[in-house]
């Protein structure tokens, strides 16, 4: 073992490189749908040994530290973020013709990207570096921080975050009621990094390794008793049903489809279901699930309310249109309520846009230079101004979220700051076909309702479609792909879980624990030898 770890710390050039991408995309099944997050215990290993060996050939001191420990972070994120992320690609060939061109640049470039965060990650964490066990706090301090920005910076991305490899499965996802997923993240690198201990000299070698498996079955222990208290109570008198039509996404825009998928929507909606209360309280149909403004159609509207049993709703993703004084017009990415008399009685317009998809940053200069975002919008989609809290009659209060606005840890909440009884995450994952990334998608999702303890029901065009309890279990889902519709009751909220009360308190701490652990070592390190000692080795 030993031998293995010096070939890693003295490596040079490509395969130097090739260890750290190979050990990154390794990583990358840690998380859903494969939850492998053992492998971490060898793979962070390898970051720590390469950040060891971290000399450059051009650069000497604190500079050439400093390039090197980049290019091993950039390498291994690089490959973390490729096996993970490689699905986004298929959204570029829904419109082959226009977009399959772009397909090889979005798949490597948005991982390499990514992977610059990860590398200035690293290269913080080499300015604490020590040679003592406790550089594992330095490497924590480090990516923890760069998971952290990720989710913040340039609108956010924090898909996939190193801390979803403590929440696999229902019992483990019960830490994220502790802590938010930020928190979470410098925890894992510190919990999964621990066993590269095990190659140094000292005697108590053993302790890292062993303290992070009891971190690991703590948390198993504290899901187990979670779990074992949690509640299955739904709220009385409230009926869901969440419609699943799987409408290929090159066809959904064709006019001579646009009958079809609507009448697939209210066929679906309609049909008998198995659920025991008569009726239904609340219809859901996913993102933008109507290939037509639905306010220009006063057909529609009419037809939804004679769908509707007197009193229920409906909840649907629609673009909404919105014209401006000066003849130009604002395109939202919306959901509208509808009651049983066929009027809309409600909206909300999506906050947070995805880039390239929905829109395009510097939209003006690159619509001269003859490129488009995803939706083929001219102009691209225009954002909502407040993520607020919508009521109906007939269920509690609840915030609705549109397709990945659910991945944001702390920020899905209405900006009134009120508790809703659930939340509404409407999707169309369409885009990515049978790929990873719906079922990450929906594994996020799960694990905001346990951060919240708030239950989440969710409408996505081609799965996974669920309702989603406090405690982050599945009442009930669509497998991916299929047409079909889900029936089912509204869970009841939990409690205010520690992680929804003081998640970004947590994960300052982390920080603070881990940058003074990596920094104390440091100082201990280069402490200067007291003349006493040094006297008292030489005489030996």
């Amino acid at each position: 073992m030993n031998r293995l770890a010096q070939a890693i710390i003295l490596s040079w050039g490509w395969r130097r490189r090739g260890i750290a991408f190979s050990a990154g995309a390794v990583s990358a099944l840690a998380q859903a749908p494969f939850f492998l997050f053992p492998l971490l215990w060898l793979t962070l290993p390898v970051l720590v040994l390469l950040v060891d060996g971290a000399v450059s050939s051009r650069f000497s001191g604190r500079t050439g530290r400093s390039m090197a420990a980049f290019g091993a972070g950039w390498w291994f994120g690089f490959g973390y973020f490729l096996a993970g992320l490689w699905w986004v690609g298929s959204a570029f060939l829904v419109e082959a013709d226009q977009f399959g061109w772009l397909m090889p640049f979005a798949v490597v470039l948005l991982p390499a990207g990514l992977a610059i965060l990860w590398g200035l990650g690293v290269v913080a964490a080499r300015l604490i570096w020590s040679s003592s066990s406790w550089r594992i706090f330095a490497l924590a301090f480090g990516l923890g921080s760069a998971e952290w920005l990720r989710g913040h910076l340039f609108t956010g991305f924090p898909w996939n975050a190193l801390g979803y490899a403590l929440t696999a499965g229902e019992v483990m996802m019960q830490s994220a009621s502790l802590a938010n997923i930020y928190a979470l993240s410098f925890l894992a690198v510190v919990v999964f990094a621990a066993p590269v201990t095990l190659l140094t000299g000292e005697r108590r070698k053993y302790v890292a390794p062993l303290l992070s498996v009891a971190v690991v079955l703590a948390l198993a222990g504290y899901g187990l008793v979670r779990l074992g208290s949690a509640s299955d109570a739904s709220v009385p008198g409230i009926n869901l049903r969440i419609v699943q039509p799987a409408v290929d996404q090159a066809q959904k825009w064709l006019p001579e489809n646009r009958n079809r998928v609507f009448q697939d929507y209210l066929t679906l909606s309609a049909e008998p279901g198995s659920h025991p209360l008569d009726g239904q309280t609340l219809v859901v149909w996913p993102e933008t699930a109507l290939p037509f403004i639905l306010t220009d159609e006063p057909a529609a509207l009419a037809a939804i309310g004679r769908l509707l049993p007197q009193g229920a709703h409906l909840a649907t993703g629609a673009a909404r249109l919105e014209n401006e004084a000066d003849g130009s017009r604002r395109v939202f990415n919306s959901i509208y309520l509808v009651d049983s008399d066929g009027t809309i009685v409600g909206s909300y317009d999506k906050v947070h846009l995805v880039p390239f998809g929905e829109y395009l940053p510097l939209q003006d200069l690159l619509d001269r230079i003859g490129l488009r975002q995803l939706s083929l919008l001219g102009g691209g989609f225009s954002s909502g101004t407040r993520r607020r809290t919508l009521t109906l009659p007939s269920t509690p209060p609840f915030v609705p979220l549109i397709c990945y606005e659910i991945i944001f840890p702390g920020e899905i909440l209405a900006d009134d700051g009120d508790r809703p009884g659930f939340f509404l995450n409407v999707t169309n994952d369409a885009w990515f076909g049978h790929t990873p990334g719906p079922y990450q998608h929906l594994h996020q999702a799960r694990v905001r309702a346990v951060e919240e303890g708030i239950p989440v029901v969710r409408a996505a065009n081609t799965g996974i479609s669920a309702i989603i309890d406090a405690y982050g279990r599945v009442r009930v889902s669509a497998a991916l792909g299929a047409k079909t519709f889900i029936t089912g009751g509204l869970p009841e909220a939990a409690e205010i879980p520690l992680a929804a009360r003081w998640g970004g308190i947590f994960t300052l701490i982390h920080l603070l624990i881990c940058f003074s652990a990596g920094f104390l070592a440091l100082s201990r390190e280069n402490a200067p030898v007291p003349l006493t000692q040094t006297a008292s080795r030489q005489k030996r």
